[in-house]
């Protein structure tokens, strides 16, 4: 029995973290206490001669992977998008943007459930930050929403889902955090195989790979909304365009405002992913453009002071300072995993699979699935994504395809009930009229098209693969 558990310490080291975040500790705090509780038991049984497969050695690599880390240029994006997510959202520039696309389309049915999704659409691709979306898209959409007649489920799901295209549509923070990670997990793969001039993944390839996925989302939920209008009309009602800008305080043409909405994120847009897609500038270059672009942006509507920018720096430095942390915690865990034989053990079990690499993908695929009901996306990229990254690169999956593949199943982990980030964003905006049950309800749909958007990548991986192969 002794000599079974340990040889499977690594799964229980695995098990142990989950149940440790599953209690609410930090991330950080609990992948480096777990991960140095197991190096502590593997050291003295190493002492008594208890023939256990740790390997201490791997433990003296902890100072090159913090000084890595330190001097990562790639990660140096993180804390410039957050920033220039947060001056974005000081900036009310989502106030303004929503406020004309609701005009442009309200009086259709589902229209306003349109413009949330386009807005959505253009704040993800601006901020990259799920939080802020979901929480002001919350708080300027749903009274409209629901005032106007809206389902409270079908709106707190259009909301909930549109929030979380921040995780797909770049400039993404999850890619950039997903884009590191695979990266050293493709040229450990690499390495493994005997190839001493490993290639690179860059975020840049990740932010690529992902558009066409994104927008086809974005599609997809706009469809459902036209086909859930059309199907069951007092779902969805249109609203008198009249009575609409009255209520928004807006009079005269409608061109001027849609153009004061519409500029200055999409000048940022072009600035930002056009500068990387056509090769002028690294995701890092970009992200400080972006930066630069949101500061300039909230100068201009004159929403910028020295109170705000207080609160913009320091939430800037909370965010980042909770990611790198974290990612501390992570390479401490990783290195006492493969102190352990986790590594070999995880190639074991992979071979074992029936299907080859299409079955261990598949079983990779869903377990990011099932984690992501109680775990963060930050956990799972940190603390998954390296043990089993390097085991199906190895196997021939490409890094591209499989990195979008993560990104989308990722992306589920914000809508899945109990623990879904979005929804306690969207719950802590939400009138006490509106019950929990309802925005479970309402993005149970939008969960089943993000999962046909998973299969679909499946079937035809160039819609993943095509683009960066062209550019």
């Amino acid at each position: 029995m002794l000599a079974t558990l340990l040889e499977f310490m690594p799964l229980v080291m695995f098990a142990a973290v989950c149940g440790v975040l599953m209690l609410g500790y930090p991330v950080a705090l609990s992948l480096a206490g777990t991960a140095l509780i197991f190096a502590g038991i593997g050291y003295a049984l190493v002492e008594m001669g208890v023939p256990v497969p740790f390997e201490t050695r791997y433990l003296g690599a902890m100072p090159n992977r913090l000084y890595g880390i330190m001097t990562n240029q790639t990660l140096l994006a993180v804390p410039l998008f957050v920033l220039m997510g947060v001056l974005l959202e000081k900036s009310r520039i989502a106030e303004t943007l929503l406020d004309a696309m609701s005009l442009a389309f309200g009086a259709l049915r589902g229209g306003l459930g349109i413009a949330v999704v386009l807005v959505g659409m253009l704040l993800a691709a601006s901020t990259g930050i799920v939080g802020a979306t979901v929480v002001t898209m919350g708080l300027l959409s749903l009274p409209t929403m629901l005032k106007r007649g809206y389902s409270p489920s079908l709106a707190t799901g259009t909301i909930c889902a549109t929030g979380t295209l921040g995780q797909i549509i770049p400039p993404s923070i999850a890619l950039v955090l997903l884009g590191d990670v695979l990266n050293n997990a493709y040229q450990q793969a690499q390495l493994a195989m005997g190839v001493w001039s490993p290639r690179s993944l860059s975020v840049g390839d990740l932010f690529i790979g992902a558009l066409v996925p994104g927008l086809l989302l974005v599609v997809a939920y706009i469809v459902y909304l036209l086909f859930t209008a059309w199907l069951k009309p007092e779902m969805a009602p249109a609203a008198d365009r009249r009575t609409l800008m009255e209520e928004l305080g807006h009079t005269g043409s409608l061109w001027p405002l849609l153009l004061k909405g519409l500029v200055p994120p999409l000048l940022l847009i072009v600035a930002v992913l056009g500068s990387i897609l056509g090769g002028f500038a690294t995701p890092t270059e970009a992200s400080a453009v972006g930066a630069f672009g949101a500061f300039l942006l909230a100068l201009v509507n004159r929403r910028l002071n020295l109170p705000i920018l207080r609160e913009v720096v320091q939430s800037t430095t909370q965010v980042t300072s909770m990611v790198f942390l974290i990612l501390i915690g992570a390479a401490l865990f990783s290195l006492v995993f493969r102190a352990f034989g986790g590594e070999e053990l995880v190639v074991e079990l992979f071979e074992a699979l029936p299907g080859g690499v299409v079955g261990a993908t598949l079983v990779v695929m869903l377990v990011i699935f099932l984690l992501g009901f109680i775990l963060d996306f930050i956990e799972i990229t940190f603390v998954v994504v390296p043990i089993v990254g390097p085991v199906l690169l190895a196997m021939g999956v490409d890094p591209i395809w499989l990195g979008i593949m993560i990104a989308v199943n990722l992306q589920t982990s914000f809508l899945t009930p109990p623990f879904g980030f979005a929804l306690f964003y969207l719950r802590g905006v939400t009138p006490e009229s509106v019950p929990t049950s309802a925005i479970y309800r309402g993005v149970i749909p939008f969960i089943a098209l993000q999962l046909c958007m998973l299969l679909a990548l499946a079937l035809m991986p160039g819609l993943a693969t095509w683009l960066p192969s062209v550019l």
